[in-house]
């Protein structure tokens, strides 16, 4: 079978628009890596201004492994988005997300946003996102709601994520019934994205896969537990009309992932990297926009070499631990 190793420009970018966060949440690599300064670690209006540029996009997503709220430069961001028809959004902790800029938001036009809310307690949620305060959250959360319906909008469509751990998974139903009262368009349930078990000779990764292994519920003793939450789950939503995803527990397989086909991720600095799933920097790098040019980049030896493999029997390291190459993320 052959493999399309040139494939047009992508209709899709993911871009760190800041690597910088207020929280240190216990899946995230952030917490096992030095903190950052706002400033520092946002990324430059021309380099994201150049990319809009060169890239025939339909869809942008504002995000990486920080807070894009932290960013001074979002606003700016989103209306040259908005300005050329594509479509943006993005994922928030909402620790930020006060109802002034709940309703800045709602006036940007942006098409979703996306709420990270795993667990439906505080002592839960305050266990995972270090340093957030769960009544703030909510309040967040349900004020985003409540702006959207003043200004009459249609956007942002208003998305919860889950990320579903042995600590937490039980809360599952109780987050359904909260999100029905406040009036959340749809809840999402994702599992951890990686096993971090590729090749790590320097043990930069070593807490953070310890972490997944000791959570992560594809492979929870378990198990059983965390299926009866998801079936409780579904019987809520559909009383509560919450629309509901919920992943698979089973490693499905590998093989299917479109993403250097399709889309990119781009870090803070400019690193090109095949998806939002690697989380790391260090991990893989396609190219740098600091020396070339995105077309150039995704035309590169390094990328035809990453399709060719990952299409094939011998796919990269770094794919091979990921939840979204197995199909359970």
């Amino acid at each position: 079978m052959s493999v399309d190793l040139d494939p047009p420009l992508p209709a899709h970018l993911q871009v760190e628009v800041t690597s910088a966060c207020n929280l240190r949440c216990t899946m995230c690599l952030v917490r096992y890596r030095p903190p950052i300064n706002k400033l520092a670690g946002a990324m430059a209006p021309e380099l994201y201004h150049r990319l809009v540029e060169d890239v025939p996009l339909r869809q942008l997503t504002l995000q990486g492994l920080g807070e894009p709220l932290l960013s001074p430069y979002l606003p700016e961001m989103i209306e040259a988005a908005v300005s050329r028809g594509i479509r943006v959004g993005f994922n928030t902790n909402a620790t930020l997300l006060n109802r002034r800029r709940a309703e800045q938001l709602v006036a940007s036009r942006v098409d979703w946003l996306h709420v990270s809310l795993d667990g439906a307690s505080a002592g839960a949620y305050e266990a995972i996102r270090d340093g957030a305060n769960f009544d703030t959250v909510i309040a967040n959360l349900a004020g985003l709601v409540q702006a959207k319906r003043a200004a009459q909008s249609a956007t942002p469509w208003i998305r919860v994520v889950f990320v579903a751990m042995r600590d937490n998974v039980a809360e599952l139903p109780d987050l359904v019934r909260l999100l029905g009262r406040i009036g959340v368009d749809e809840l999402r349930v994702q599992n951890l994205s990686h096993s971090f078990d590729d090749t790590d000779p320097a043990g930069r990764y070593d807490e953070i896969r310890a972490f997944t292994a000791d959570q992560a519920l594809w492979g929870a003793a378990d198990l059983a537990r965390a299926e009866a939450a998801f079936a409780e789950a579904r019987l809520v939503a559909a009383g509560e009309n919450v629309r509901l995803r919920l992943p698979r527990f089973t490693d499905q397989g590998g093989g299917g992932c479109t993403w250097p086909w399709d889309a990119a991720y781009i870090t803070s600095t400019g690193v090109v990297q095949p998806c939002c799933m690697v989380m790391g920097d260090d991990r893989v790098s396609l190219g740098d926009l600091n020396d070339a040019g995105f077309p150039e980049i995704w035309r590169g030896a390094a990328y035809r070499d990453f399709r060719r493999r990952l299409a094939g029997d011998d796919p990269p390291e770094v794919c091979r631990g990921c939840s979204l190459y197995h199909h359970t993320f």
